[in-house]
C-alpha cells in the first residue's frame, strides 16, 4: 500500500515539473532564448530549438503530461481499493482526483506563469525528451492514408481549417500588421475635406491621424463621421474635432488575445507599437480574420498579388511576402529569427539596403532585387540555385 502511494507521488511530482516547465517554456519569447543562448545561459539553446515549432510543441507536451497524470493516479487507486470499499472508496477516489489535479496541474501552472524563461531553462532537458516523446506518439497515432484513399474536398477544407486554427493561436501581431511605411495617414492639421479625399481615393474607412511625427498617432478618423458632416451640409472642420481615441497594442501580443480585446472594446483598428514605443504598424480585425479563414477579397481590392509564378521556374515576390510562406511554396528552409518578410531577409543577406539588379544566393535560393523604394525592398525575383 505504501509503495503505491510513493509511486503515485513520484509520478505526480514529475507531472507537476512537466506542467510548470511547459508553461514557462510557452511564455518564453524565442528571441530571448536565443539571446540568452548566445550569452551561454544553460538550457537556453535547447529552449530556442523547442520554440522553433510552437504549433506542435504544446500539444506534444500536453499529451505526455496527461499520460503522466493518469499513470500517477493508478498506484494510489490500487492501494485505496485494497483497504476501502463502498462510499468510503468513492470519497477517497474523489479526493485523489482533486489532489492529482491540484498538485499535478493547477499549482504548477501558476508557478510556471510566474517564472517564464528561467524554469524552462532549468528543465530544458526534460522538456526536450517529453516533447520528442509526444511528437513520436502523435505520429504513431495519426492514421496513414491507404493507397488510393484520397480525402474529399470537405475533408481537405476541415484539415486546412484545423491547421489555420493551430497557427492562429500562436501568431503574433507583428506577423499580420500593416507596416508603418504602408500606412495611409492624415496630418492633424488637415481638414475633413482632405480626409474625405483620402477615403475616396484609397478606399479606407478609418484613417490614423499623425501629430508631430509618424510615431505620434493621436487618433482615428472614421469615414462615417465624415459622411455625417456631408449630410449636415457643414463646411470643412479640423480632423481633430471628429477623431476617435487610439487603441495601442504591443507587437508581441498574440492575435487571439487581440481579437478578443478588439471585440470587447468594439474596436476595428489598433496601432501596433514596438518595444521602444515607436509605431510599428497598424492592424485591423480583417487582418486577424484573414489569418484564420484566408485572404478576404472584395470588389474594391485591387492590390497586386504578393507571390507570382513566372515562366522558367522563377517567382516574382513582394518584399512584404512572409518568409514562412516562401518556405512552404518552395519547400525549403530559410532563416527568419530576426525578420518575418522576404525584404527583411534580403536586407540581412546584403548587410545594407540592396540595389536594384543585385543578386544574392543563400540556402539554395537565388534572389535578384527587382525594385527598391527608399530603404525598402519592393520586389524580388526568386529562383532555385543551380546547385540545388
Amino acid at each position: 500500500m505504501i509503495l503505491g502511494f510513493i509511486a503515485s507521488l513520484l509520478f505526480l511530482v514529475l507531472a507537476g515539473v512537466v506542467r510548470a516547465g511547459a508553461v514557462s517554456l510557452m511564455l518564453t519569447p524565442r528571441a530571448d532564448a536565443m539571446r540568452d543562448g548566445a550569452a551561454s545561459v544553460a538550457g537556453a539553446d535547447t529552449v530556442a530549438d523547442l520554440l522553433e515549432d510552437r504549433v506542435r510543441l504544446q500539444p506534444s507536451i500536453g499529451m505526455v503530461h496527461s499520460g503522466i497524470l493518469v499513470v500517477s493516479a493508478v498506484p494510489a487507486t490500487w492501494a485505496l481499493a485494497t483497504v476501502l470499499t463502498g462510499w468510503a472508496l468513492l470519497g477517497a477516489l474523489a479526493a485523489l482526483v482533486a489532489v492529482v489535479l491540484l498538485v499535478g496541474d493547477i499549482l504548477p501552472r501558476a508557478y510556471g506563469r510566474g517564472h517564464p524563461g528561467s524554469l524552462a531553462y532549468r528543465f530544458s532537458g526534460l522538456l526536450f525528451l517529453v516533447a520528442a516523446l509526444g511528437r513520436r506518439t502523435g505520429d504513431l497515432l495519426i492514421e496513414e492514408p491507404e493507397e488510393g484513399d484520397v480525402p474529399d474536398e470537405d475533408e481537405e477544407e476541415e484539415l486546412k481549417l484545423i491547421s489555420s486554427v493551430l497557427e492562429f493561436s500562436d501568431t503574433l501581431v507583428r506577423e499580420v500588421m500593416i507596416p508603418r511605411p504602408d500606412m495611409v495617414t492624415i496630418d492633424r492639421g488637415e481638414t475633413t475635406d482632405k480626409a474625405l479625399d483620402i477615403v475616396i481615393e484609397d478606399g479606407f474607412s478609418r484613417i490614423p491621424v499623425v501629430g508631430e511625427s509618424p510615431d505620434d498617432i493621436v487618433g482615428f478618423v472614421y469615414a462615417k463621421d465624415l459622411l455625417g458632416i456631408m449630410d449636415r451640409g457643414g463646411g470643412p472642420e479640423p480632423v481633430t474635432r471628429i477623431m476617435r481615441p487610439v487603441y495601442f497594442v504591443p507587437e508581441t501580443k498574440r492575435i487571439p488575445d487581440l481579437l478578443r480585446d478588439m471585440q470587447t472594446r468594439q474596436q476595428h483598428m489598433a496601432i501596433v507599437v514596438d518595444e521602444f514605443g515607436g509605431t510599428a504598424g497598424l492592424v485591423t480585425i480583417e487582418d486577424l480574420l484573414e489569418e484564420l479563414v484566408g485572404e478576404i477579397i472584395d470588389e474594391y481590392d485591387t492590390e497586386d498579388p504578393l507571390f507570382v509564378e513566372e515562366e522558367g521556374g522563377a517567382y516574382l515576390v513582394d518584399g512584404r511576402f512572409p518568409v514562412e510562406d516562401l518556405e512552404d511554396a518552395l519547400d525549403v528552409e530559410l532563416p527568419h529569427d530576426e525578420w518575418d518578410t522576404v525584404g527583411g531577409l534580403l536586407l540581412d543577406l546584403a548587410g545594407r539596403v540592396p540595389y536594384e539588379g543585385e543578386a544574392f544566393e543563400g540556402h539554395g535560393i537565388r534572389f535578384v532585387v527587382v525594385s527598391v523604394q527608399g530603404r525598402r525592398v519592393i520586389q524580388v525575383r526568386v529562383t532555385r540555385s543551380a546547385t540545388t
